[in-house]
């Protein structure tokens, strides 16, 4: 007769070897990965700031895979067009997007294809925003008590740009608004590139956005009224934050990877390390200071966390703005 205590550890080591056997699939299909071509959505039209940043990351993390990340430009739809992708996608690693505060906010303002605590996989966060409204260089405002005196003056008058309905740039600005008491007249576009080039045109008066005006900044042939963090930014100290003007107004927007729901756990794994690998890369942090971003890393479990948190922060700003889903 057997002895219990030796009949137990087999039982166990059973188990253990059953469990094994279950993972060595997944791990060799982890392993195998990727076999092809990885597609990264940038939600954003090309040649804007993100993406600039998005093609370094995805240059970088497609050499620390063995493999080869292709950014495939979708724009519109407030930087939506990228995530409605995900809900149809295989959950196999091969389409990639990146995800914006957006789809925590957006399902708050309007019907959604995703549900975002139910529809991704989220990989990790890697950086975030630095937005700023900006005006053309020969425009008559020249600081934000200008943009106040004016659009008082002239209700409803003062049109400025942004990335798109309910975009932080949008949201941010409205909130200043109802802060300072004034209205003004919003004209969406479908990224940093159309909104500036109607700045420059003479058809709107204020253009916000990230920082992919720098170059115009920084070349004169547009003005930085504010900026929109906590703190003012390293590249232009000298610009005051909306927050220490009065209008206690802090908008920061971090932004990461996202996938289809349902990934392989060691899939997403590889994927979190080698994106996580590229924010040691030189090319990439050099992307980054160009646009006045910084690390912001969250990895898989802390990014779904703080997807999660936001999107009951997010609601109570968008009904606090009255911008609300109407049913």
């Amino acid at each position: 007769m057997q002895r219990p205590d030796r009949s137990r550890r087999q039982v166990v080591q059973a188990a253990v070897a059953a469990a094994a056997g279950l993972a060595l699939p997944s791990l060799a299909r982890a392993q195998a990965f990727p076999a092809r071509p990885i597609r990264l959505i940038c939600p954003w039209p090309a040649g804007g700031a993100t993406d600039a940043v998005m093609r370094a990351i995805a240059e970088s993390a497609g050499r620390a895979l063995g493999g080869q990340m292709i950014v495939e430009n979708k724009a519109g739809a407030s930087g939506m067009l990228g995530p409605n992708e995900l809900v149809s996608a295989k959950p196999d690693g091969y389409t990639l997007s990146q995800l914006t505060i957006g789809v925590a906010r957006l399902p708050h303002m309007q019907k959604m294809l995703f549900d975002p605590l139910k529809d991704f996989t989220y990989i990790l966060n890697m950086t975030g925003y630095t937005f700023g409204i900006v005006v053309k260089a020969d425009s008559p405002i020249k600081s934000v008590k200008d943009l106040v005196d004016y659009a008082k003056a002239n209700p409803g008058k003062f049109t400025y740009g942004s990335p798109g309905q309910g975009t932080t740039p949008h949201l941010a600005v409205e909130e200043f608004a109802d802060k300072a008491g004034i209205k003004l007249q919003h004209v969406p576009f479908k990224g940093f590139a159309d909104g500036m080039q109607a700045l420059l045109g003479g058809h709107i008066m204020a253009h916000s956005d990230s920082t992919g005006w720098s170059s115009h900044v920084d070349g004169g042939t547009a003005l930085l009224l504010a900026t929109y963090g906590s703190k003012r930014t390293r590249k232009w100290a000298s610009v005051p934050t909306l927050n220490e003007l009065g209008f206690d107004t802090i908008s920061e927007s971090p932004f990461g990877i996202g996938a289809s729901k349902g990934m392989d756990p060691a899939v997403t794994r590889r994927l979190h390390d080698a994106f996580r690998k590229t924010l040691e890369d030189p090319a990439v942090l050099a992307m980054f200071e160009k646009y006045d971003q910084s690390v912001i890393y969250m990895n898989t479990a802390d990014y779904e966390k703080f997807i999660r948190e936001q999107y009951v922060k997010e609601k109570a700003m968008v009904e606090k703005l009255g911008l609300g889903l109407k049913t």
